[in-house]
C-alpha cells in the first residue's frame, strides 16, 4: 500500500483534526502517502476532486495540529447514492486517477452507512467520530432490535424495547466503541452551560430549561449530569408530562428554582415530539428540531397552571417564571479535550493500520475494561447493521437512565466516570488562561487555516 486517501463527512466534532494526525503519523512510519479529500464525499463528485497531500517527504503538515478544533479538510454531508451506476463508475474513476490503495473515513453512524458503496471500489475504513456519541452498540447483537414499518408504501424504523432483566446483566465492559472522539468535549460545554444557567435562575426564582443535542440518542444529556441539573429529559424514554410537572412543582417549593435538562429529540408518553416542530429537513434528510425546550416550558406551565407562580406576587404572569436556553454549536467547536484528543489520534492510528492489515468494511472502535482501561480495537461493519442492512445511531441503555426520578442511574455514573474521570488536562485549562485574554488578541484577526489548505490544495489533471 503507497497511498491512501482521508475525509471527513457528517457534522465537525472538535477531535477531527487529532484523528487525522494519529492517522498521518502511522503512514508515516509505514512510509505510506496520505492524501485528505476537501469537504468529505463531495470530493469524489468534482471533476478535479480536489485534496492535499497530508504528509509530504513523510512529515505532516504544519496546518494538522490535534489541539485544533473542526477538520482542516472541510466535511459536507455528500454522500455516495449506490443506486446510481454512473455517479459509482464516475467515483471509482477519480479514485483510480488519485491512486488511491485505501481510504479512511472520519464520521458516525451516518458515514458509515454512507460509505458502503465505496468499499467496492477500494478497500475502505472508517474512523469513528460523534459530539452524540451514538456510534456504537451496548451489546453485540442489538442492531437485531430494530424493526421495519412499512405503512401507505413508506418505511420507518422502531426499536423494540431490550429484553426484561438486561438491565441487571449489562456489562460496560461488553460495550462496542465505548466512547466517540467529540463526546466528551462536548459535555463538558453542556456541563458548563448547565453550571452558568443555574446561577441566574437560582437568583431570579425561575424555571430554567436547557436543550442540548441529542436527534435519538440522549448522550449528552446524560452526560450534562455533570452540571447537577435537578432533572434530566433523554430521548429514549417517553416521559409523563403530569409525572414531570408534579416533581418540577416539589423541587420548586424547596429551593426556589429548578434546572431541566432535555435532549433535542424528547418524546412524551403520548408520542408528542417536543422538537419536531419544523417541517424542514437537513442535508442528511433529517427532520430539523427546534424548539424542545421552548415546547418544553409552555407545557409544563399549562399543566402547573399560572397560580402557583404569581399567588406569592412574585411574577406577573407563570410564563415570566420560566427561561430556556440552547447550548447549540458550541458543543460541536472548539479546542478538543485532552480525552478526545489522545483517543482521537489513537482510532485514527488504528484506522491506517487496519488499511494496512487489508481490513475493508472495518470500524476502529474504542473498547474499556476494568484492567486495561482504554484501548482500540477493531470490527466487521457488518456487526451494526441490522437485518434490513441499515445501521442506527445508538440509544443510551435503559439501564443508564432512572425515568421515575428523571435523573441518571447508577449504572449510567459509572459508565461515564471512565471517561470523565481524567478528561481534562492541565494543559486545556492553562490554553485558556494564557490564549483567551491575550492582550494581542484586541489587535489581530482571526486567521483561518483555510487559507492555508487552500495555497497547498491540489487538483487532479494538473
Amino acid at each position: 500500500m503507497k497511498r491512501i486517501g482521508i475525509l471527513t463527512a457528517g457534522g465537525d466534532t472538535p477531535a477531527l483534526n487529532a484523528t487525522i494526525l494519529g492517522a498521518v503519523r502511522a503512514a508515516n512510519e509505514a512510509r505510506v502517502e496520505v492524501i485528505g479529500l476537501l469537504n468529505g464525499f463531495s470530493s469524489f463528485f468534482q471533476d478535479r476532486a480536489p485534496h492535499v497531500l497530508l504528509n509530504p517527504l513523510f512529515n505532516e503538515i504544519p496546518q494538522l495540529d490535534a489541539t485544533r478544533g473542526g477538520t482542516i479538510l472541510g466535511s459536507s454531508r455528500t454522500y455516495v447514492n449506490d443506486e446510481d451506476p454512473t455517479v459509482l463508475e464516475l467515483i471509482a474513476k477519480r479514485i483510480a486517477r488519485l491512486s488511491l490503495d485505501g481510504l479512511i473515513c472520519i464520521g458516525g453512524d451516518g458515514t458509515l452507512n454512507g460509505l458502503q458503496p465505496i468499499c467496492d471500489m477500494v478497500p475502505t475504513v472508517l474512523a469513528p467520530k460523534t459530539i452524540d456519541n451514538d456510534l456504537g452498540l451496548n451489546f453485540i447483537g442489538e442492531a437485531d432490535q430494530w424493526v421495519k414499518d412499512v405503512e401507505n408504501g413508506s418505511e420507518s424504523y422502531r426499536k423494540e424495547p431490550h429484553p426484561t432483566g438486561l438491565d441487571k446483566t449489562f456489562a460496560v465492559q461488553k460495550m462496542i466503541n465505548y466512547a466517540t472522539p467529540g463526546y466528551a468535549t462536548a459535555v463538558y460545554e453542556a456541563a458548563e452551560g448547565v453550571r452558568r444557567v443555574r446561577t441566574t435562575a437560582e437568583s431570579h426564582r425561575r424555571i430554567a430549561v436547557i436543550e442540548v443535542m441529542g436527534r435519538h440518542s440522549g448522550y449528552i444529556a446524560l452526560g450534562s449530569s455533570y452540571g447537577q441539573p435537578d432533572m434530566v429529559l433523554i430521548p429514549e424514554h417517553r416521559f409523563n408530562i403530569d409525572a414531570l410537572a408534579k416533581r418540577v412543582q416539589q423541587i420548586y417549593d424547596h429551593q426556589r428554582h429548578a434546572v431541566i435538562v432535555c435532549g433535542e429529540g424528547i418524546v412524551g408518553e403520548d408520542g408528542r415530539e417536543f422538537g419536531a416542530s419544523s417541517g424542514s429537513t437537513d442535508p442528511s434528510g433529517n427532520v430539523v428540531l427546534s424548539g424542545a425546550a421552548s415546547n418544553l416550558a409552555a407545557t409544563l406551565l399549562d399543566h402547573i397552571g399560572e397560580d402557583f407562580f404569581t399567588s406569592s406576587g412574585a411574577f406577573r404572569n407563570g410564563k415570566a417564571a420560566f427561561f430556556t436556553r440552547k447550548v447549540g454549536h458550541t458543543q460541536r467547536g472548539g479546542r478538543p479535550l485532552r480525552f478526545d484528543r489522545f483517543y482521537a489520534s489513537q482510532l485514527g492510528g488504528n484506522a491506517t493500520q487496519m488499511l494496512l492489515d487489508g481490513e475493508n468494511n472495518s470500524v476502529s472502535t474504542l473498547q474499556w475494561d476494568s484492567i486495561d482501561g482504554f484501548t482500540v480495537g477493531r470490527h466487521d461493519a457488518s456487526l451494526f447493521r441490522d437485518k434490513f442492512g441499515e445501521i442506527h445511531a445508538r440509544t443510551v441503555h435503559p439501564s443508564f437512565y432512572s425515568p421515575e426520578q428523571f435523573q441518571i442511574s447508577e449504572q449510567g455514573r459509572q459508565y461515564l466516570h471512565p471517561i470523565f474521570s481524567d478528561a481534562i488536562g492541565a494543559e486545556d485549562t492553562e490554553f485558556i488562561r494564557q490564549s483567551l485574554f491575550d492582550f494581542g488578541n484586541l489587535y489581530h484577526g482571526y486567521k483561518s487555516v483555510n487559507v492555508d489548505i487552500a495555497k497547498i490544495t491540489r487538483y487532479l489533471g494538473e
